[in-house]
């Protein structure tokens, strides 16, 4: 632009469109510094390249806005500099990504946060300018993921994966993978069929580019999902226990609970019963003791007392049952390891087969006794069922890491340290994670502590080795320890967080679900600060805030007028 203009010539104000608020504020304060009693404004609009007209504008809409503002002049000036801007735009990216990206709490209630704060005077409220922001932040969470997806797949290593696959309903079809150790959504997307064939397609999209391996997948029973493992990619099916829990529950629980409450409700009137009667033959010895009457009283309250003490009987029976099959169902989950949580010691698969076993045994046991339903009977049968593919996965767990140890030539004695030591204490520490009760978890946490500390003490094998193949060597006992996957619990979890959201929104667009995945990876944070993306890849993806704070545009200015107004 010219730096001098023709004064005789009409000059018509550059759009505002055509200048970036940024630039706009930058002018504004550079006029400030400039303006003096001894320089006019088309001198100034001159020397800061400004058609004076426009320079007018600017200065008029200033005075205009602080002419109507709640804030001190001070913060006002603020506001409108640079420095101002740059604090307006960090503000209205958070707002935007925390309450209505990575939370549900509608674009209204941004438009109300705005103006209850006073902010409205240099933000625009109106409902469809934030509409607009949140549009270009969701396109731009997505193109995120996807740049991010494919920068750090190509510096990601070759690994075996395993992955935590089910559907949901919104009411259509989500279908939800996860790679439970880091927590990765691999797969989040709407379909209209759940079949084996779109497990596939979708699943080989998605793993298009990456340098993975599905050794295993983790689910319920479902038909399709247990093709396309088994005949598409070749992988191990490891049982969700879950969901084996769960029909030992509804086989048993309620049922017998029913009973207990039943028999102690029973008890409670057998009870009174014998303290009425023995009330009536007290009161009759005392009043009439010679009459008939006292002898019959003496009789029903010698049957009431046999029938109490039989209620009595049945309430113990059925508290009993209910014990057993309570703490047969929570064995079920206690000993489901390929480590014995109380020695350490290895199990084989037939040892674990043999333990679960025996709690079906209880359970069916308990069912009998109880005389549970036909119903409840097909339920634990269905349950049991799945205790050969219980059985396979804790020796899928062995043989892996028998091939693994072989692979990475180590001496006999080498590969016991590792499964006796290392691989257990990081199984260990990852099960104290998971242990129900807080004196549970600090007992494993401890314990674990206590095998770490032993397999790495200098007097053994560890003191033989080097920085570089002990560090080596911890994550490969870590990604040992990982392998066993009982639980698809990761993708239970996502569900529920997608039902809140889709009850919140009442519908999740596709490219809504997309961001929503893209959040999920890249902004939420463990403790430790690292996000799922980072412990996938093994490499710290670029900060999605700051992404976006250089990419998303900055907020538009409100109408003065029409605020005044």
């Amino acid at each position: 632009m010219d730096a001098t203009f023709d004064y005789t010539s009409p000059i018509t104000p550059a759009e505002p469109a055509t200048w970036s608020r940024l630039v706009v504020a930058e002018k504004l304060a550079e006029f400030e510094r400039r303006d003096s009693p001894w320089t006019s404004r088309r001198q100034i609009a001159a020397q800061i390249h400004v058609p004076p007209r426009t320079l007018h504008h600017w200065v008029d809409q200033k005075r205009a806005s602080l002419r109507n503002s709640s804030w001190s002049p001070s913060v006002h000036q603020f506001f409108w500099s640079p420095d101002g801007l740059g604090v307006l735009h960090r503000l209205s990216t958070a707002v935007n990504l925390v309450f209505l990206q990575a939370n549900d709490c509608g674009i209204r209630s941004v438009c109300s946060f705005l103006e209850l704060s006073g902010l409205d005077e240099f933000i625009a409220s109106s409902y469809g300018a934030q509409q607009a922001v949140a549009e270009e932040m969701e396109s731009l969470l997505i193109a995120f993921g996807e740049a991010e997806d494919q920068r750090l797949a190509a510096q990601m290593p070759p690994r075996e994966i395993s992955v935590c696959e089910d559907e949901t309903f919104h009411p259509q079809i989500c279908l939800v993978g996860i790679e439970p150790v880091s927590n990765f959504l691999l797969l989040e997307q709407y379909e209209s069929q759940r079949d084996a064939d779109t497990w596939n397609r979708c699943l080989d999209e998605r793993l298009a580019g990456l340098p993975v391996t599905v050794c295993q997948v983790t689910s319920d029973q479902a038909k399709a999902i247990l093709t396309h493992t088994q005949m598409h990619l070749g992988a191990h099916h490891s049982p969700d226990l879950f969901h084996v829990q769960q029909d030992t529950v509804r086989a048993t629980s309620f049922a017998l609970a029913s009973q207990t409450r039943g028999a102690e409700q029973a008890m409670e009137k057998a009870h009174q019963k014998t303290t009425e009667l023995r009330a009536q033959r007290d009161a009759c010895r005392e009043q009439c003791p010679e009459t008939a009457h006292g002898a019959l009283l003496e009789e029903q309250l010698q049957q009431a007392e046999a029938e109490e003490a039989a209620a009595r009987a049945q309430v113990t029976q059925c508290r009993d049952r209910q014990q057993r099959a309570t703490t047969a169902r929570q064995g079920l989950g206690r000993d489901y390891h390929p480590f014995d949580l109380e020695t350490g010691r290895p199990l084989t698969d037939q040892q674990v087969a043999q333990r679960l076993g025996g709690h079906f045994d209880t359970l069916q046991q308990v069912a009998g006794e109880a005389g549970l339903s036909a119903h409840a009977q097909e339920k634990l049968a269905k349950a049991r069922r799945v205790l050969d593919g219980l059985q396979a996965t804790v020796a899928f767990f062995w043989a892996v890491i028998a091939a693994r140890l072989e692979s990475w030539k180590l001496s006999e004695p080498a590969q016991q340290w590792m499964r006796e030591q290392l691989i257990l204490g990081y199984y260990l520490a990852r099960a104290a994670n998971k242990a129900d009760t807080a004196q549970e978890r600090r007992r494993l946490r401890e314990w674990s502590q206590d095998i770490l500390a032993r397999a790495r003490s200098p007097d053994g094998l560890w003191g033989t080795l080097s920085s570089d193949v002990q560090a080596d060597l911890e994550r490969k006992a870590r990604d040992c320890a990982d392998l066993f996957q009982r639980s698809s619990s990761c993708v239970e979890g996502r569900n529920g967080q997608l039902s809140l959201k889709h009850h919140a929104l009442h519908q999740l667009r596709k490219r809504k679900l997309k961001a929503l995945t893209v959040l999920h990876n890249y902004f939420v944070r463990r403790a430790d600060g690292s996000t799922a993306a980072e412990r996938f890849y093994g490499t710290a993806p670029r900060d999605l805030f700051a992404w976006l704070l250089e990419h998303v545009s900055l907020p538009a200015h409100p109408r003065v007028g029409r605020r005044a107004a």
